[in-house]
Order: structure tokens, then C-alpha cells, then sequence
């Protein structure tokens, strides 16, 4: 491959990685062609990329710092990863492809500049995502409202529940008075 020719594809590589920080290294060789279109849909419908790169093209593409944390993982047939709405949602996505196909296998990744080995991003993935931890602060934070709500409307309630007894029960002798 010519210089020139490498020199547009770490700079398509670039384009195309640009602003991601957060990327998952797969090894995919030993997927069929179909199996591989239909992990590609499937990632793509979630908005999560997969690109099969060579490693010595990926090395030059790469921010310095991404390089660093993913050296040890470009090795071999390599395929970065990246997307979704964050790491835990790209990471669970891709362990539940690995489970399912089981010649798909996680090298690593990096997440903020700091790598992240196989075992780790399989950690990650069993961790509750984004949206799960927000709905967790949210409940966390209305939990003592709801509670002093419920203090404060329970005596209330049955208060009501009393007078309505009351107020049926002598509903009841009017007409039975009135019958008679």
C-alpha cells in the first residue's frame, strides 16, 4: 500500500473517530460474513459503530492518549467499537453479543483515558448504566418527600375513612327511620 494511500485512511479514520473517547477493542476474525452483517445492523440500530481497522493505521488515527491506553489490546485482527449512549450501555451490548456468538471475543477498551482490560469491561457491563443511576438519584432524592407525604396523609386518611363510616352509617338510620 502506498504512502499516499495510508495517509487517506488514517485520515478517514480520523474523520471518522473524531470526538469519541470511550472505544471498545473486539476481536471479530472469526466471525462468517453473515453473522458479521447482523452484528452490524444490530450495533447499528443502537447507534453503536464497529470499524475493523489494522492496528499500525489505528495507532497513527488515534489521539496519543488513546493509543497509550489501547497499545496492548491492538494486536491481531482488530475491530474498534464505540457508541451508544455510554460505555456501560456499548459494553453490556457487546458482552451480550460475546455470550451469544462465543467466537466474538472483548480485548479491552478505554474510558476516559484510562484502559480497560477484558475483565473489566465485562465488570462494567453487569454495572447499571446512565439512565438507570439517574432514575436511582431521582428516587433516592423524592424518597423523603414521598415518605412525608405519606406521614402527613396518613392520619388524614383515616380521619376521612372515619367520618365517611360515620356519615354512612347515619345515612343509613335516616332511611330506615323514614321507612318505618
Amino acid at each position: 500500500m502506498s504512502k499516499r494511500v495510508k495517509e487517506m485512511l488514517v485520515d478517514d479514520i480520523r474523520s471518522r473517530i473524531s470526538g469519541v473517547h470511550e472505544f471498545l477493542v473486539v476481536d471479530s476474525s472469526r466471525l462468517d460474513g453473515v453473522t458479521t452483517n447482523k452484528l452490524r445492523l444490530s450495533l447499528r440500530k443502537k447507534s453503536i459503530t464497529a470499524l475493523s481497522v489494522q492496528n499500525s493505521l489505528a495507532k497513527k488515527a488515534l489521539p496519543e492518549a488513546e493509543v497509550a491506553a489501547l497499545d496492548p489490546y491492538l494486536q491481531g485482527p482488530t475491530t474498534l467499537v464505540w457508541g451508544g449512549e455510554d460505555i456501560v450501555a456499548l459494553s453490556k451490548e457487546i458482552a451480550k453479543w460475546v455470550k451469544d456468538l462465543k467466537v466474538l471475543e472483548i480485548r479491552g477498551g478505554v474510558a476516559e483515558g484510562t484502559s480497560l482490560s477484558a475483565q473489566q469491561v465485562d465488570q462494567l457491563s453487569k454495572s447499571p448504566g446512565r439512565l438507570e443511576l439517574i432514575g436511582q438519584i431521582a428516587g433516592l432524592i423524592l424518597s423523603p418527600g414521598a415518605q412525608l407525604a405519606a406521614a402527613l396523609l396518613g392520619p388524614g386518611g383515616k380521619l376521612a375513612g372515619q367520618i365517611l363510616s360515620l356519615a354512612e352509617k347515619t345515612g343509613e338510620q335516616e332511611k330506615t327511620g323514614e321507612q318505618q
